[in-house]
C-alpha cells in the first residue's frame, strides 16, 4: 500500500521542480508570514493534506471506505498555485523596486522550465467540433447510444477521456485511471497491438459490454462472431461490434 502511494505521489510531482518550489514556499511562509488566517490557509492546511497522504491509518480508513482507485484526488487538494502565487507576491513587495523585474523574470523563467507545455501531451488533439473532442468519438457514440437508456461500451485508451466528456449514456469498463497506471486486464488486452479474442471477448461480456470498438490498425486474432459479437458499423478506421445476445430495447 505504502509503496502505491509513493508512486500516486510521484506521478503527480511530474518533472518534481514544481513541487520543490512549493516546498520552498511553504518553509518561507514558516518563517515570514505572520497573519494567524494566512498561516491557517497557506501553511498548516497544505501540510496537513500532506501528513494525511502519506498516513497509513487515513489510506487504510480511505481505501475502506471510498476504495483505492480515487486517492490520487487527494492530491488535487493541495494548493500549489495558490501557495506559489502568493509566496511570490510577498517577495515581490518585500523587495526593493530596482530588485522586483529581475525578481519577477527569474520567476517567469522557473516556472516555464518547470513544466511541459500542455501541447505535448499525448492525448492532446485540436478541437474538431463544438464539443472539444475528436470526431471520431462523436460518431461512434451517435452510432451506439439508444435514446432513454446507457449502453456499455469496450472503447480503447485514446477514446476514454472524451467519451464521458461527450455523452453520460455510454458507459465503459474500465477508465482514465488505467492512463495512471491502475492494472486493468481488459485494458491491457484490448490495447495490445495484437488482440487475443479468447481473451477479450469472454472479459467484456463478463462487464457487461454492448459493443466492442477495436481500431482497424490492430491484429484481431480469433472470430469475434464465435462470442456472439457481429460487425456493427465501420467508422472512422474503427471496428463496431455489437453483442447480438443482450438486450437493446429501452
Amino acid at each position: 500500500m505504502w509503496n502505491s502511494e509513493i508512486a500516486v505521489f510521484q506521478r503527480y510531482m511530474g518533472s518534481g521542480l514544481m513541487l520543490l518550489w512549493f516546498v520552498m514556499a511553504l518553509v518561507y511562509l514558516y518563517y515570514k508570514e505572520e497573519k494567524k488566517i494566512n498561516r491557517i490557509l497557506f501553511l498548516y492546511v497544505p501540510t496537513l493534506i500532506l501528513l494525511l497522504f502519506f498516513n497509513p491509518l487515513f489510506v487504510r480508513f480511505f481505501y475502506e471506505f471510498a476504495g483505492d482507485d480515487i486517492y490520487f484526488r487527494i492530491c488535487w487538494l493541495l494548493p500549489v498555485t495558490i501557495v506559489l502565487a502568493y509566496s511570490i507576491l510577498q517577495i515581490y513587495q518585500s523587495l526593493q523596486e530596482k530588485k522586483r523585474k529581475p525578481f519577477l523574470a527569474i520567476v517567469f523563467v522557473l516556472i516555464a522550465v518547470s513544466g511541459a507545455p500542455v501541447y505535448q501531451n499525448p492525448l492532446y488533439s485540436r478541437a474538431e467540433n463544438i464539443y472539444h473532442v475528436p470526431q471520431t468519438v462523436v460518431d461512434i457514440c451517435d452510432a451506439i447510444i439508444i435514446p432513454g437508456r446507457e449502453v456499455m461500451a469496450l472503447f480503447p485508451a485514446e477514446h476514454l477521456l472524451y467519451v464521458r466528456q461527450y455523452t453520460p449514456y455510454v458507459c465503459m469498463p474500465y477508465g482514465r485511471d488505467y492512463l495512471q497506471g491502475w492494472w486493468s486486464e481488459l485494458g491491457d488486452v484490448v490495447n495490445s497491438d495484437e488482440i487475443d479474442v479468447a481473451k477479450m471477448a469472454p472479459l467484456a461480456k463478463e462487464k457487461g459490454c454492448h459493443y466492442v470498438i477495436i481500431s482497424e490498425k490492430k491484429l484481431l486474432i480469433g472470430d469475434m462472431s464465435n462470442f456472439d459479437y457481429e460487425l456493427f458499423a465501420r467508422i472512422d478506421g474503427y471496428l463496431v461490434y455489437k453483442d447480438v445476445t443482450m438486450n437493446f430495447d429501452v
